[in-house]
């Protein structure tokens, strides 16, 4: 999209139903549709038939660094290439709205593949408080989006990125939740190929309630010729 162009959003009244309903939303610009998405909504109901998986153990985000110390850890490194000290500074500059602590973050100066998982404790920098449930999805849509698709190349990292963009996105709501608190966001790949990769996550509340499930397939597109070491 054209961030400089006013969007014209469509929606279409799929199904109005007594419990669940659908919109189709198309968004345009310059006559054209950029985005695409399907909502469904539900009135609330309860049911005996319930059950989630097990949150995985991890250190409390007060132990952890923040991916800007992590950062500023690596720059400090005298031996550190420049193409890799310029990328890291790009990032540093980056003016993200989320806070973001790794559990396991990959070593910086290692190509040596790696499983494709990740684990990291985030939540939206500022105060949101208790409002509108949809205000907390829509940061918690923007949350899950960072960092998703790149639990797919770890175990490729000896190869430089040419082009990495999402192809779909979707996401399942199951208890509510404040996207300015500490949640766990646990990423994996469970397949990559033609040019393709497949991740799935799963945003836990700290008290360990399952509360988002997602899942995006994006293109990677990689240089052939494996990266130069990093020191």
């Amino acid at each position: 999209g054209d961030p400089k162009v006013p969007v014209l959003y469509e929606v279409e009244r799929t199904r109005t139903g007594k419990s669940f309903s659908v919109r189709s939303v198309k968004a345009i610009q310059h006559g054209k549709p950029i985005f695409i998405c399907q909502a469904s909504f539900q009135l609330s109901q309860g049911s005996p038939v319930q059950h989630q998986y097990t949150m995985p153990a991890v250190p409390p985000p007060e132990e952890l660094l923040t991916q800007e110390e992590l950062i500023q850890k690596f720059l400090q490194n005298p031996n550190l290439a420049e193409r890799y000290r310029k990328h890291l500074n790009k990032i540093q500059a980056e003016d993200v709205p989320i806070d973001i602590k790794p559990i396991n973050p990959p070593d910086v100066f290692c190509s040596e593949p790696q499983e494709p998982k990740q684990l990291f404790w985030v939540r939206a920098r500022g105060y949101i408080g208790e409002t509108d449930m949809k205000v907390h999805c829509c940061v918690a849509a923007y949350i899950s989006d960072y960092a998703f698709l790149g639990t797919a190349l770890l175990p490729h990292r000896q190869y430089r990125i040419k082009f990495m963009v999402s192809l779909d996105h979707s996401m399942w709501f199951h208890a509510p939740f404040r996207a300015d608190h500490w949640m766990l966001y646990e990423c994996e790949s469970p397949w990559a190929g033609g040019c393709r990769g497949l991740v799935q996550g799963r945003l836990w509340r700290r008290d360990g309630v399952l509360a988002v499930t997602c899942a995006q397939e994006g293109v990677i597109r990689v240089e052939q010729t494996p990266n130069q070491s990093k020191l």
